[in-house]
Formats: structure tokens, sequence, C-alpha cells
């Protein structure tokens, strides 16, 4: 199989400036979206240096004499260890970043990103932070990714808490994200696809707005990938636009002749 992939970001409605950044890192199956936080702009830096720093390292340790700037997990394959290691590059850089500009300080970024290993026919799904990946499978779509946030962090140390309580969390809290601190911790899901498998990833500005019954009608309809991408964008908006909104979907098609859109 082989991946297909498009992507669309927009402004939405209510905001100055675009703080979200997305890659399409065909040449490595590898595929990006981050959402950034800062005041001046920082946001908007911080998410740029994400897929910039991990579009970097994985160009830079393509060839065999690679020095793994952080610890290789045996358990683990390479392709699951350059993914980590990319984002964990990335979080150093914007950590670095905002302690030497003070126009930057506190900056930081949410970081989602799917590489895909033909040689292995596995889907590498990594993320920090509460940017998501969805995938849809014969017209059934599953979040794959669990968000970084208060809300989940109380539900995991408190399953049976009331729903009036659930209700008073607040919902725009992210525990964790690149340029928090030196370190960071990088949730990494594999994922064994099957040909026609579509993987939705995208900023909250898209899943605060959309709620995922309607993304799955959406999907669900995707001939085009870019048309798709911007149906997505679109809707966000049509229900208000809060946030930037950035969508990537990548579809998995059996090996042949390239196909538009």
């Amino acid at each position: 199989m082989r991946a297909r992939a498009a992507g669309f970001t927009h402004v939405g409605l209510q905001r100055e400036h675009n703080e979200d950044s997305f890659a399409l890192l065909a040449e490595y199956d590898l595929y990006l979206v981050a959402d950034g936080m800062g005041g001046h702009r920082a946001g908007g830096v911080a998410s740029k240096m994400a897929t910039e720093a991990i579009g970097s390292f994985f160009r830079a340790s393509a060839g065999d004499d690679v020095t793994w700037p952080f610890h290789f997990d045996p358990a683990r394959s390479i392709d699951e260890n350059r993914l980590i290691t990319g984002i964990k590059v990335a979080n150093r850089q914007i950590y670095e970043a905002s302690a030497r500009n003070a126009e930057h300080h506190g900056m930081g970024t949410t970081v989602v990103g799917v590489l895909y290993s033909r040689s292995k026919g596995k889907m590498m799904i990594g993320h920090v932070g509460d940017s998501r990946c969805y995938r849809l499978r014969r017209g059934e779509m599953e979040q794959l990714t669990r968000d970084h946030s208060l809300v989940n962090d109380y539900l995991l140390a408190m399953p049976d808490l009331p729903p009036d309580q659930r209700e008073e969390l607040p919902r725009n809290v992210i525990t964790r994200a690149l340029g928090m601190q030196d370190t960071v911790a990088v949730d990494v899901r594999v994922d064994d696809p099957n040909e026609g498998d579509l993987f939705l990833l995208c900023s909250d500005g898209l899943t605060t707005m959309v709620p995922d019954a309607e993304l799955g009608e959406i999907l669900r309809g995707a001939a085009d990938l870019d048309e798709a991408c911007r149906k997505l964008i679109s809707t966000a908006n049509d229900h208000g636009g809060e946030d930037n909104v950035t969508a990537v979907l990548v579809r998995l098609e059996a090996d042949g002749p390239e196909k538009g859109g």
C-alpha cells in the first residue's frame, strides 16, 4: 500500500493569527499537525518549529550513520524510535528558544503525527497534547489518540466522577505540550492499517466545533482528499470558527498509478 495525503489550515473566524502548522512529508510517509500557544504570535513560531524540526530530524536520520540524540528504546521498532525522537528534538528546540527569547517565553505547541512504514505495513501514531488522530475504517470512525488534558487526567484518576462535577472541569487546559519542559513524554500507538483506511489529523479548532458524528459523515463522503479537508474546515467555521483549524487527511491505497486529489 501507499499513502496519499492532503492538508488545509484556516485562521478561523475569531482569531487574528493562525498559530497552527502542518506538514506533508510524503518522501518519508510522515504527516504532522501542530497547534501552537503563546503570546506575541509565539504559538505560530512554536508550531512551525515543531513541524520543521521533526522534518529536519527525519532528513538527517535517513542514512545508516545516525547518532540518536535521545535514548533508543530496544523494545520499539526503528520507525517508532524515529518518530518519538523527532518529536523530542522538536520539544528541546522549542524549550531552548523559549528560554533565549523573552518575547517567546512560555511558547509551546501540541503535535500529532502519523508515520507509515511500507516495509512493515504499520502506521505509527505519535502525539503530545490535544491535537487528535482519527481513523475511518469500513465506515466506522475511531479516535486513536487520548487528549493530554486536565479533563482526561481527572477522568483517568476518577472514572466515577459524577456528571455534574465533570461539567465543572475546565475544557481547554492541556497537561502536556512541546516546549513546556526540557523533556517530554510522547505517546505512540502502532496500528495495523487496511487498504482504504482514512486517517484524520487535526487541531482542536476542528474537534471543539464539530462533533465526532459529523466528522464521520464528512469523512465517509471523502472521495477527494483536498475537497474533504476544505469541507472539514468550512464546517468548523459554519459552527462558529472560534479557533484556528487544521485538518490533514491520509488515505492508504493499493500501489498503482498516481491519482489526482
